[in-house]
């Protein structure tokens, strides 16, 4: 072998060492992420989850890449919520309602009526809000890429409709087992009774309570519109999801990466919003065709004037969140 082939082929070892070494380095760095939801995955929350790991993964041409663990298969929310803050779970759709155990200023949109109607809640938690929101969010260690849609909730009955705060009076009406709601029901008059979900269509059948509260989706699948004829859209209960990431993994990526995550994760809030309204409309389309009676709260400033003292506890037990709670309220 000459010198001059000695060199060349020494150089050409030296070539493929060195892309060997960046090959490995590369596949070294690549991420896949995990993701938890509690949905089942033909569902708005799950595709629009589904939608943001494509978009990551394509947009950082495999660098980063994920898998969605549907119908809670990595644990309970409170677990999930804890893990996703250490990093074990890297990101997840949660909702703001059981997170204000770990965030605070999370118990803000418990709070009924907070917001007028789901447009503008869209607009108040992608606006200056929102963005308050997120930084409680991001000092618990989660960092918020966008806000799902998880619906309004309004007052289903069997005995009337509800058109003013008059018309609860004396009800008996089923409630998630929180203080807030309590008070919510309390405060317009009916009798609050926190049951389990599962027992809410023989209870309202029986006449043990005259009516529930829910989104048109729960409303429907469940066929508590079988018992429950009169269907009044409050929506007193407007409470989003965040779609959030760990902070330990969204500080571990490039500049770069991050601002792709954050993209994704705005992109992803809108087809998931979009998928709702859609199931939304399906949901009253079917209930409407099963002989409910559904009727537009024509105007809801008497309920919320009626939630004063459920907004005088909250604020008494936090006040810290004084000045938050005026920036929802008097957000347009």
């Amino acid at each position: 072998m000459t010198l001059m082939n000695s060199l060349k082929t020494g150089a050409l070892r030296g070539t493929t060492v060195a892309a060997s070494l960046l090959l490995a380095t590369v596949v070294a760095e690549a991420r896949d992420l995990r993701g938890w939801n509690i949905h089942v995955e033909d569902y708005p929350v799950s595709h629009g989850m589904e939608s943001f790991v494509k978009e990551v993964s394509e947009k950082t041409d495999g660098a980063i890449s994920g898998k969605v663990f549907h119908s809670g298969v990595l644990g309970s929310q409170p677990d999930a919520i804890e893990q996703t803050r250490l990093g074990v779970i890297d990101f997840g759709v949660f909702s703001l309602g059981p997170m204000g155990q770990v965030v605070p200023e999370a118990n803000v949109v418990s709070l009924p009526f907070i917001f007028k109607d789901v447009d503008q809640m869209y607009k108040v938690m992608d606006g200056e809000p929102g963005k308050a929101l997120s930084k409680g969010l991001e000092a618990k260690g989660l960092v918020a890429l966008g806000y799902y849609d998880a619906g309004a909730r309004s007052f289903y009955t069997s005995v009337k409709a509800i058109n003013e705060p008059a018309d609860v009076e004396g009800m008996k009406i089923r409630v998630m087992n929180n203080d807030l709601f309590v008070g919510m029901v309390d405060s317009l008059g009916g009798n609050a009774t926190p049951m389990a979900f599962a027992e809410v269509y023989q209870a309202i059948k029986t006449g043990v309570v005259d009516g529930a509260e829910n989104n048109p989706p729960s409303y429907e699948s469940t066929n508590h519109f079988e018992v429950a004829g009169y269907y009044s859209l409050t929506q007193h209960l407007i409470i989003p999801e965040c779609l959030c990431m760990s902070k330990k993994t969204f500080d571990s990526l490039t500049p770069e990466q991050q601002e792709i995550v954050r993209v994704a994760g705005r992109n992803s809030t809108e087809l998931q919003r979009k998928l709702w309204q859609e199931r939304e409309s399906a949901s009253m389309a079917k209930v409407s065709e099963g002989g409910v009676t559904v009727n537009e709260i024509a105007d809801k400033a008497p309920f919320q004037a009626a939630m004063s003292p459920v907004y005088d506890q909250f604020l008494a037990q936090s006040p810290d969140l004084t000045d938050l709670v005026e920036m929802f309220k008097n957000a347009q």
